[in-house]
């Protein structure tokens, strides 16, 4: 029987969320020992951000099709949480497993993970998530807190997968086979650690011969990270899942540090 994991509920963004923001989010000062205070920052400056991740700073942090340049275009909420793609669901052949390779379950994990869109695992905290459309494109940006879980675990488990899930067969519905291949990508040096892949699965969509191919990008700041995922059978969206990933994290940075994330230019045109 072929698993179709279910879809989690997700805080969706909205206009009204991230004005109320805008509004009322101010930077705070505690007029604490500088000295000391900025001793320890450069000692650890990889260390979590002190402020919690609140639902409202989680859009507040979400890029905007300005930020992704190019033609994208915001989607609305309700079509971003319908969004499925049957490419991705499939079990994982056991068969293309031997000795020195990981276990056909981190690929299916995988798998799994981009289709109910927890590729790091479930937040344990605040999320948010929108989706932009190009074409046949589309791009899928998330901001969540994991403070109760360890998002770096995960992006140490996504950084074997080029290696352990380079290449591997997926079975769709009524049999139909997959060929699915990973490999790993660079992205600017943002946040304290970051991992990219390229993901292609090539099968048959409707009776053609078809292959998805997604971009994929995890960021982690502190014990929030930023997951993006961005392609279609048109190809892959490097350049804006780059872009993203430049944008995104300076927004999460500012919202954590209790400042309003500077607009881009052409945002609220």
């Amino acid at each position: 029987m072929i698993r179709r994991p279910s879809r989690p509920v997700r805080v969706l963004s909205s206009a009204l969320a991230v004005g109320a923001l805008l509004t009322t989010a101010a930077c705070s000062d505690d007029g604490g020992d500088v000295s000391q205070a900025g001793a320890v920052a450069r000692q650890t400056p990889s260390a979590s951000p002190t402020t919690t991740l609140t639902e409202a700073g989680a859009v507040a942090a979400l890029i905007t099709a300005a930020d992704i340049e190019d033609d994208w275009t915001q989607v609305k909420d309700s079509d971003v949480a319908d969004w499925h793609d049957s490419l991705r669901i499939g079990d994982v052949d056991v068969d293309d497993f031997i000795s020195g390779k990981t276990d056909s379950a981190d690929c299916q994990r995988l798998l799994d993970g981009l289709y109910t869109d927890q590729l790091l695992g479930k937040p344990s905290g605040a999320s948010a998530l929108r989706g932009f459309q190009q074409g046949e494109s589309r791009l899928l940006y998330q901001v969540a807190a994991y403070e109760r879980t360890d998002p770096q675990e995960s992006l140490e488990w996504l950084k074997t997968l080029p290696q352990e899930c380079d290449q591997f067969t997926v079975t769709g519905n009524g049999g139909g086979e997959r060929t699915a291949q990973v490999i790993e990508t660079s992205l600017p040096k943002e946040g304290d650690d970051r991992v990219g892949l390229r993901i292609t699965m090539t099968g048959t969509s409707d009776g053609q011969s078809a292959t998805l191919t997604e971009d994929v990008a995890a960021v982690r700041v502190g014990t929030d990270a930023i997951t993006v995922t961005a392609g279609g059978l048109d190809g892959g969206q490097p350049d804006s899942v780059e872009q993203a990933v430049k944008l995104g994290t300076q927004r999460l940075k500012d919202v954590l540090a209790g400042k309003t994330p500077a607009s881009t230019p052409g945002e609220f045109d």
